[in-house]
């Protein structure tokens, strides 16, 4: 079985202008496997996106639309984010919560010469060797 750092690289490799794939920890902003091909992404880096990742599917802004809808349709609404796709001046950013892991996000960095149905494509097609690596 291959390791998370390994299917990262996978990931990477399969998707044309790909230069980073993770796998986040969503508990406690951990990552629990990456591989990348980017020089400055040093550890303390790696974490602050980490982090940001984080906060996209679990912060407060989240939460408290949760707890909103909760109050207003009469059950817990939790955990809603699924897929985010975001694009910044030169990189697209595709992340997907793991099936079967709620609090497992794996993430991919790719340039803009990427397509972005490959991209999706390339990280959708790891998470089923993504799944029974993740706790």
């Amino acid at each position: 079985m291959a390791s998370i750092n390994e299917v990262c690289k996978d990931i990477v490799d399969g998707v044309e202008d790909a230069f980073a794939a993770a796998v986040v920890d969503l508990n406690t902003g951990l990552l629990l496997g990456v591989h990348h091909t980017v020089p400055y992404f040093t550890t303390s880096y790696l974490d602050a996106v980490a982090a940001a990742a984080v906060d996209m599917f679990r912060g407060k802004g989240v939460s408290g639309v949760e707890k909103r809808l909760s109050q207003q349709r009469g059950q817990e609404v939790k955990n809603t984010m699924q897929e985010i796709q975001m694009t910044t001046e030169k990189t697209y950013h595709f992340m997907s919560i793991i099936p079967g892991k709620p609090n497992a996000l794996a993430v991919l960095i790719t340039g803009k010469k990427a397509n972005l149905g490959l991209g999706w494509s390339g990280l959708r097609s790891a998470m089923s060797e993504l799944a029974p690596l993740c706790p």
